[in-house]
């Protein structure tokens, strides 16, 4: 099967019409046809997690869809991240506590972590490991990774709402009012006993 079609793709907020064969996996559209080269391509098999990029509000790894099945649908990828010149929080973190070393794994590990902490600023740390043990890294050991997830949840997360104490309220004895009494006990009836 040969025959191409037309496909739009809607990444990083722009729009990108490519003539492409229907089995052609999104990775490989995002990279060849629209020449965002971020996403990088790993094992192919969905294992890895390198090919993470967000479809539609979810992190998807994009060697197991096919571009037709993203068509018009908005797409983030790594080079969608930073904001008018401006690193990501997780992008800055990554580098500040050397979450990176040959650089393969980040792009997905990028796009995995800001999904997640845009869904959940509050997600603990044991919720943390088990999402970060779904990508591979082969050069880091992890520890940087983690501290770096971190550092950017915690300046990501929206602040706690403070809390105000009220002031200790001044009751004036003299101004009781019927809600201010307790209720009268009730009767006890004397069981009877019929003969």
């Amino acid at each position: 099967m040969n025959d191409k079609i037309d496909v739009t793709l809607n990444i990083n907020g722009r729009e990108h019409s490519i003539h492409i064969e229907p089995r052609k996996t999104l990775v490989d559209a995002i990279r060849d046809e629209c020449g965002l080269t971020g996403t990088h391509i790993g094992c192919e098999h969905g294992f890895c997690g390198a090919c993470t990029v967000i479809v539609a509000g979810e992190a998807v790894r994009s060697c197991l869809m096919f571009a037709v099945q993203a068509e018009r649908k908005p797409i983030r990828t790594v080079e969608g991240l930073a904001k008018n010149g401006v690193y990501h929080p997780l992008q800055r973190a990554f580098m500040a506590h050397h979450g990176l070393q040959c650089g393969f794994c980040t792009p997905g590990f990028l796009m995995l972590t800001a999904n997640a902490l845009e869904k959940n600023p509050h997600i603990n740390d044991e919720e943390l490991l088990d999402l970060l043990s779904s990508n591979l890294c082969r050069c880091t050991g992890y520890q940087g990774i983690i501290k770096a997830v971190q550092a950017a949840r915690d300046e990501m997360r929206p602040p706690a709402p403070a809390v105000v104490e009220a002031p200790a309220a001044e009751i004036d004895p003299s101004h009781e009012t019927a809600q201010d009494t307790a209720p009268a006990e009730p009767e006890m009836l004397e069981p009877t006993v019929d003969r």
